[in-house]
């Protein structure tokens, strides 16, 4: 079993102040196939903007683990046609570390920042320390490998820790996993913030310190995801523009690691008005997905829950919706 955009895990009700986003179950898709040749020669890296988009350029995530053993043509050629893409971020599942080598060089060959995320579809929300634990050793045991395939900024665990995690838990988990990374990374180390990247309360508090434990690391970035069902259960609400501010006010940079117009059946929050909130305030934002999502968000067709051998793509009616915002 594997998941598309993942945002309800098996830990969510039907209560909104639970969920934040979608949970799809996806049919594996069988046979092996490998990237198209001219499809990853190296490529001039895309025209940046007048200013820069905050940490990073702005881009898209990709979600390959769950297709063809992850052995899908991501369609970089139609890719450098869009100007506006300027970075990657890549969900890798823990199994996948071969695949991931061959997903970052092809995104640096082709002149893409990459951000690359240990991916676990079965934590996800999880407030186990061992799991976020298990992630830091994860980067120990394979940054030099996939390091070796191009450089890249490492996101520590994708959306760990939910909407009910204390400040102080959260702080505490992140210090002892961060302090694993850090004996093979020095870069920084992006943390979605709790609750699925909707907590910016807790991740404020956790920052400074605000009820006694704070994450000392300071070469952090914060991360948080937006949908229509985003919610702050620390402030009883779906996320607004005033969250954004909280989060930005620790004095840490910040980035929208994802954002998408699905709702999963869950609505309340302007998705689209706090993307565009987030890029005035120089944030990077990075669309879910250019291809991998097992629902409706996928940028291109066909989406690799479909036909997870295809050679060739074009843009999909997604496509527009989520270009826009970059």
């Amino acid at each position: 079993m594997f998941i598309s955009k993942e945002k309800v895990t098996s830990s969510h009700s039907t209560s909104l102040a639970q969920v934040s986003g979608f949970l799809a179950i996806c049919a594996t898709m069988l046979l092996s196939s490998c990237s198209k040749p001219d499809d990853v020669m190296p490529a001039t890296a895309p025209t940046p903007s007048a200013v820069d988009e905050g940490v990073f350029g702005n881009g898209v995530n990709l979600q390959p683990s769950y297709y063809n053993n992850g052995n899908v043509n991501i369609g970089w050629s139609l890719m450098r046609q869009q100007s506006k893409i300027r970075t990657v971020r890549i969900e890798i599942e823990p199994d996948k570390v071969s695949q991931a080598k061959t997903w970052i060089r092809d995104a640096r060959s082709n002149g893409y920042t990459v951000i690359a995320t240990y991916h676990k579809a079965s934590v996800l929300g999880s407030d186990a320390a061992s799991e976020l634990t298990a992630a830091a050793n994860w980067w120990r045991s394979n940054y030099g490998t996939l390091a070796a395939s191009g450089s890249f900024t490492v996101n520590l665990m994708n959306e760990w820790g939910s909407h009910s995690i204390s400040s102080n838990a959260y702080a505490s988990a992140y210090n002892n996993a961060i302090s694993i990374v850090r004996q093979v990374y020095s870069g920084s180390i992006i943390i979605d913030i709790p609750g699925y990247g909707q907590e910016t309360r807790t991740a404020a508090d956790a920052v400074k310190g605000t009820n006694g434990t704070r994450i000392n690391d300071t070469n952090i970035i914060l991360s948080t995801h937006i949908y229509p069902g985003a919610y702050n259960q620390g402030r009883n609400r779906s996320m607004i523009n005033a969250d954004l501010d909280e989060m930005g006010s620790v004095g840490r940079s910040c980035i929208v690691g994802e954002f998408g117009n699905d709702s999963g059946g869950y609505t309340g929050a302007n998705w689209s008005g706090l993307v565009d909130y987030a890029k005035s305030k120089g944030w990077t934002v990075l669309a879910w997905c250019w291809n991998g999502d097992g629902g409706n968000m996928n940028m291109v067709t066909p989406a690799w829950k479909n036909n997870a051998t295809a050679t060739s793509y074009s843009l999909s009616s997604y496509f527009n919706v989520a270009y826009a915002k970059l």
